[in-house]
């Protein structure tokens, strides 16, 4: 027995001893935290901004709204790679990937809105020491709606959250607009109206985004139908990030002008995507591919890349190329799903028609070849921009107007919703300065100057007799001009008016093609333009909104360019005047 109790004594020491080193073993790993604020380029806190979190995988973990001091709080974080979006209408959604979050660490974000680039800005990252997580972030993630434990009726079980996750359909919003105009050509690149649209957008199992667009209508005497079809997909739940896959078909039925004429067909495909080379430079890249019917077939493929580099408070500076049909589509950006903005660009995108034109009789596409340089920088409520891009365009299209008979059936293309035809001017190269200035005035007032100096077209002055397509081409020259535009949005408090407005000045004398940028927010246009957005009152207890739209386009008739074409009067223009209204659901 003597001989015993020691032995039994020595395992209960050594079990006593190992217990300690067993318990920390198991002890979990350090939570982290990540933590910001949201402010606009006034440094002025935005309240209700919506911040996204997403883990390596692109996936969405959670979700929260900023406070009244413009910040939230995302506590009890796994140690992994994080990516953070912020959104608010009537900015730029902001987008940080690969932020590195160690155990135990405590990561500090600032965060600007602005209306052409916001920056997400790591400002500290370290070990917790609870200097981050102070008095005041507590107060925030009391406030936050998503971890306030008053607000949950019941707690939130493991199965509420596969339910959840396992929804069909989530995040949903639409658009139902009827409008009408009194006509207007396609081959000035502006937005048509065939009569009702409409636009819906929604998540698909938390995983990824669609959006479906579409315009239905009748032009002219025309029995047939005109439609188009848009349908958008992207692999991120938001709608912003991530690759986007787009198609795209229309059927258009063009006057007769005297001829039996076809259907106009068209169908494209579109894939774009974005890569993050490093924090500061941000890569993004498309190609579309589009089929043309009308006669006979043409086809085109549309390559674009925009690279962005990011000084941080010393501004942006921006590269693009882009060689194709459609400069418009790579120059879009996206508005995000919270807003009706999206679904207004992806009507417009649906709306511009591909410039086609005839030339010998055989069908033309309009290819615009663009290099571009910007930069841009932020000073307060302030921000000024300067860039230069050469650009070179071949079979270009514009609207004739005249008698019948100025130019032969083989050298012009009947127009859409007008008596007027389309004519192909022939090639053009021209490079161009530009400077601009863009000044917020409280929260609801902007005004914008931009200036610079291009190419434009003009009439040779000697008399020629002009009977065809060849001999009218002749006469077309290029000119070196300056432009100047002038522009104001505002919205009215009370009634919640969105006016914009801006008018455009060249040489009366030349016509100068609108330039569609790909690296500023600077706006280029002919003419006196007006664009009014007014909110209606609406039945209570009925989600949505309506508002009644209008827009009047070169509303004094300038850049017209005059042409005597064997003693017949014509008309050569890239913008005609035209006027626009509609009713549109929102919800």
């Amino acid at each position: 027995m003597l001989g015993r109790r020691p032995i039994t004594l020595g395992l209960i020491t050594g079990l006593a001893i190992l217990t300690p080193v067993a318990r920390s073993a198991s002890l979990p790993v350090p939570e982290a935290g990540i933590f910001g604020q949201v402010k606009s380029a006034g440094n002025v806190a935005q309240m209700g901004a919506s911040v996204l979190l997403y883990d390596r995988y692109d996936q969405l973990v959670r979700r929260v709204l900023t406070n009244a001091e413009g910040k939230f709080v995302f506590d009890k974080l796994a140690p992994d790679v994080y990516s953070i979006r912020v959104s608010l209408a009537s900015f730029v959604p902001a987008l940080r990937r690969n932020i590195a979050v160690a155990a135990g660490s405590e990561n500090l974000l600032q965060i600007n809105l602005a209306n052409l680039f916001s920056t997400i800005d790591l400002i500290s990252s370290g070990p917790a020491r609870g200097t981050l997580m102070s008095d005041d972030w507590k107060w925030v993630l009391r406030s936050s709606q998503a971890t306030r434990p008053v607000l949950r009726m019941l707690p939130v079980s493991s199965s509420a959250s596969t339910q959840s996750a396992g929804s069909v359909f989530s995040n949903t919003t639409g658009l139902v607009k009827v409008s009408a105009s009194d006509g207007e050509s396609f081959a000035s690149g502006s937005v048509q109206d065939l009569g009702t649209a409409f636009a819906l957008a929604t998540s698909i199992f938390g995983s990824g985004r669609v959006l479906v667009s579409g315009n239905v209508g009748y032009t002219g005497n025309s029995t047939i139908p005109e439609a188009g079809f848009r349908t958008t997909y992207t692999r991120t739940p938001d709608g912003a990030t991530g690759p986007q896959v787009t198609l795209t078909v229309r059927q258009l039925s063009l006057p007769s002008h005297g001829e039996t004429s076809p259907v106009l067909r068209t169908a494209s495909l579109a894939m774009r995507d974005r890569i993050d080379l490093n924090d500061n430079l941000h890569l993004e890249y498309g190609l579309t591919t589009e089929s043309v019917v009308y006669l006979h077939r043409v086809s085109s493929l549309s390559p674009f890349a925009r690279a962005t580099y990011d000084l941080g408070r010393n501004g942006s500076v921006r590269f693009s190329y882009s060689n194709g049909t459609q400069p418009g589509e790579a120059a879009s950006h996206n508005a995000g799903p919270e807003t009706s903005d999206a679904l207004n660009q992806d009507l417009a995108a649906l709306a511009l028609l591909p410039r086609v034109s005839r030339r010998d009789g055989e069908l033309q596409l309009q290819r615009t070849q663009n290099f571009e340089l910007g930069y841009e920088i932020v000073e307060g409520s302030r921000t000024f921009s300067i860039g230069a891009y050469s650009e070179a365009v071949t079979n270009a299209a514009f609207t004739l107007s005249g008698s019948d008979g100025v130019l032969p059936w083989t050298d012009a293309l009947p127009d859409l919703g007008t008596n007027d035809s389309i004519f192909n001017a022939g090639s053009y190269h021209r490079n161009g300065l530009t400077v601009g200035v863009k000044q917020e005035i409280a929260d609801h007032f902007e005004v914008a100057v931009a200036a610079g100096r291009t190419g434009a077209l003009t009439m040779d002055p000697r008399e020629a007799a002009v009977n065809t397509g060849d001999s009218l081409r002749g006469l077309i020259r290029d000119v070196d001009r300056p432009w100047v535009t002038v522009g104001f949005a505002a919205t009215l408090p009370r009634t919640g008016t969105y006016i914009m407005s801006n008018y455009g000045w060249t040489d009366p004398r030349v016509m100068m093609p609108d330039h569609v940028y790909m690296t500023q927010d600077v706006t280029q246009s002919t003419g006196w333009n007006v664009r009014i957005r007014q909110p209606l009152p609406f039945l209570p207890g009925i989600g949505g909104r309506l508002e009644a739209t209008a827009e009047l386009r070169n509303l004094l008739a300038q850049g017209y360019l005059p042409i005597d074409a064997s003693c017949r009067k014509a008309i050569l223009t890239h913008s005609p005047r035209a006027v626009r209204g509609g009713l549109a659901f929102i919800f």
